[in-house]
């Protein structure tokens, strides 16, 4: 048996706390681990407060200041943290206690919303405000996902690992969907300020989660080496493992040459599809609706699904052909259905190569290599800048079946050179 195959047989170690009953749906099957329905909530929670903010710092920049440029700016501090501080963050993630890592980063985030709720309240806000607001949260985030996702393997047993994910996943999505209307209709009911204060109170919430979840020790293996040594030796085992280095490379295919086409999407509203603004809210909701579908669906598959490497690599192909679809329709009602497709089948790819991942690599690395699959957060501002300067020139509809086009031959031959990939299996 290949060493691969002994990662993917081998049991993770069943949680060691209070269960509930076994509920009869299978949708939800790893919810019956108390501390993984802690970490969950606390998914909810995180994502609730960081998509109004996200909706209520664009609002305040451009109140402010009238200018876009400004805009594309803030969002590309956001992802900035991912990568410069995100690979040390994994590093973090393997040394430190777990918990407290958590609790740090979690006070941070309360603090820093409620002083920017302060700062909005007394009139005292100034642009600059905004933009280290944005990047003392980004990293923040930095260090509290690689943390949060490495963790789901130890609360749940190996079995229930896929559905866990799945479930995990589909909390950010539907906080996705719902997140930035609730934000908007908030700005117009209490004011930007509070939003904040509310953001706050969401982080309160996943601090309560943390103190209550019982997170397993860190291993020792990392504190027996430096720091520096310690992130050289995530990048030599991404480096070294090609089921793990073929993960990784699809992973960013989708940020890069996918996800961007949402930068898009007023073009299409007013010049393609022709809707009004509340089209292109519905446009850009259509992917999130389908990505809490495709979570639904695969939790409740996850025992029947076996090949893995095959589902990845067959959904991210069928998603370049629904962007190459979606960029030749100019029905409003059909872009919606194939845009919820194409919501659905990015959501499928991402929870089944974050599954095969955590599978794969062993407890004392997966900070670190959950920091580096995030990396791909980071690439998402020069994905929205291909997509804008090549649209210039071709249009929207050309751009985004480039796009499409793209993703399709980079996953085949990622496939290709890497035929482990196929093999993957849970």
């Amino acid at each position: 048996m290949s060493s691969l195959e002994e990662q993917l047989t081998d049991d993770v170690e069943a949680p060691a706390e209070t269960v509930s009953p076994r509920p009869r749906l299978q949708t939800f099957s790893s919810l019956r681990h108390l501390d993984f329905r802690y970490l969950c909530a606390g998914t909810f929670m995180m994502s609730a407060g960081q998509w109004i903010q996200q909706v209520t710092l664009g609002w305040l920049v451009y109140e402010l200041t009238g200018n876009s440029v400004l805009l594309g700016a803030l969002n590309g501090l956001r992802a900035l943290p991912f990568l410069v501080t995100g690979p040390m963050a994994g590093v973090a993630a393997d040394r430190m206690d777990r918990q407290k890592l958590m609790l740090r980063t979690q006070y941070l985030l309360i603090v820093t919303a409620v002083v920017m709720g302060g700062l909005v309240v007394s009139g005292w806000l100034q642009v600059w405000h905004i933009f280290v607001f944005t990047l003392i949260t980004g990293i923040g985030w930095t260090f509290s996902e690689p943390v949060r996702q490495s963790l789901i393997p130890s609360v749940v047993p190996k079995a229930e690992l896929a559905n866990a994910i799945a479930l995990n996943s589909g909390g950010f999505n539907l906080m996705k969907v719902i997140g930035p209307a609730l934000g908007g209709v908030m700005i117009a009911l209490f004011g930007a300020g509070g939003n904040f204060f509310v953001q706050g109170a969401a982080y309160v919430g996943v601090l309560v989660m943390i103190y209550l979840m019982h997170v397993p020790p860190t291993p020792e293996k990392a504190r027996h080496s430096s720091a520096m040594a310690n992130l050289k030796q995530g990048f030599a085992y991404v480096w070294s493992t090609p089921a793990v280095l073929a993960l990784m490379a699809l992973a960013y295919v989708p940020r890069v040459f996918a996800v961007p086409y949402q930068t898009l999407m007023p073009v299409f509203q007013k010049d393609v599809l022709k809707v009004g603004p509340e089209g292109l809210g519905l446009l850009m909701a259509a992917p999130g609706v389908g990505a809490v579908l495709s979570v639904l669906v695969l939790a409740s598959l996850t025992n029947r699904v076996k090949r893995q490497g095959v589902l990845l690599v067959g959904s991210i192909v069928v998603l370049g052909a629904f962007l190459i679809l979606f960029s030749q329709i100019t029905s409003f009602p059909l872009a919606l259905v194939v845009l919820i497709l194409v919501g659905g089948f990015q959501m499928l790819f991402l929870a089944s190569t974050n599954t095969m991942l955590m599978l794969i690599v062993p407890d004392e690395l997966r900070g670190r290599v959950m920091s580096l699959y995030m990396l791909d957060r980071g690439l998402m501002p020069a994905g929205a800048l291909f997509a804008g300067v090549v649209a210039h020139f071709i249009g929207a509809p050309s751009t985004v079946a480039t796009m499409g086009a793209i993703v399709i031959v980079l996953a085949l031959v990622v496939t290709w050179r890497v035929p482990a990939i196929r093999a993957l299996e849970t």
